[in-house]
């Protein structure tokens, strides 16, 4: 898939799902669905970087789908191309008409636009998806408009997938998903504490914007080279408190394999919610839980469950 946050290098002609997508859950698949089979026409996403809220808060966004993320589910969606719209002053200062003129017709070339019912755009969020449609009709550019995307009778939403996510219910926030959520990153060198204490793990370097979910330990589901098939596994996010622990850390023990981790990439798929983060009395007590975790896991997963020494 092209990406480009250069205009001069958008490839056209194009058919456009126009918007924000953080977390590309099934509502925005609905809107990118449209433009994806566009005949004669490159299908692109055009999303706003950074993020407009960002922008006028000055405050940092953490991401539920950071760039690269964002970009391998797009290319599995069939979208051929991502531009990345700088949205500085001069963006933010263009009347709806201009936007539609300048960006999207001059710029873009686009034959057809697909937008969420609740799009907003224009300086002072001053154009909407109607305004849009008639703009777009004078220039000879098809709109869509996707209705709100329901799910058990509730709205899908970026911020509905967040607020689940913080309260610790990943199988709830993967349905509206579509998939489980994941966390991506590198397995990086750490202090081998959980090797210390028998349950060895790999220590993840996530991206710095990646959004996080709820502290405390979760049943994954653990994809990388060295495997042909997800492995299951036990995830701690946390500060690691008995141990005084000072940094956020993501650590994976993995329930049916053991091997050097170092350097690779690995995908882990939030699939259940064991148990808050903790402060133990003892290491030992540490030990305890840990090892009651993983028969948790195990029973999650059907995994034959361990026999554990009495302690």
């Amino acid at each position: 898939m092209w990406t480009t946050a250069t205009l001069s290098q958008v490839l056209t002609p194009t058919a456009i799902a126009l918007g924000n997508f953080d977390g590309l859950h099934r509502g925005h698949r609905a809107v990118i669905d449209p433009i994806v089979h566009e005949p004669d026409a490159w299908a692109t996403v055009v999303t706003f970087r950074p993020h407009p809220v960002e922008y006028f808060s000055g405050q940092p966004r953490a991401l539920l789908t950071p760039l690269a993320e964002k970009q391998e589910i797009l290319a599995s969606w069939g979208v051929r191309q991502l531009v990345l719209l700088t949205f500085d002053r001069e963006l933010a200062q263009l009347t709806p008409k201009e936007f539609v003129t300048e960006i999207l017709a001059y710029r873009l070339h686009a034959r057809r636009v697909s937008v969420g019912f609740d799009f907003c755009f224009g300086r002072e969020r001053q154009g909407n998806a109607t305004l849009l449609q008639q703009l777009g009709q004078a220039l000879g550019i098809r709109v869509t408009i996707v209705p709100p995307c329901m799910l058990d009778g509730e709205r899908i939403s970026s911020s509905q997938v967040r607020a689940l996510l913080l309260a610790g219910e990943p199988e709830r926030a993967a349905r509206l998903l579509g998939r489980p959520y994941q966390l991506i990153g590198e397995v990086v060198r750490g202090q081998s504490l959980g090797r210390q204490l028998g349950f060895p793990t790999a220590n993840l370097q996530l991206p710095a914007r990646k959004f996080l979910p709820r502290h405390g330990v979760y049943c994954v589901e653990v994809r990388g080279e060295p495997w042909a098939q997800a492995q299951p596994g036990v995830m701690n996010l946390g500060y690691r408190p008995t141990l005084d622990g000072q940094t956020l850390t993501a650590e994976v023990h993995l329930l049916q394999w053991r091997g050097d981790l170092y350097g690779q990439t690995l995908q882990v798929a939030l699939r259940h919610f064991l148990r808050p983060e903790q402060k133990f009395t003892s290491v030992s007590a540490l030990q305890a839980q840990i090892q009651r975790d993983c028969q948790a896991a195990r029973e999650y997963f059907g995994l034959p469950l361990e026999q554990l020494e009495p302690t």
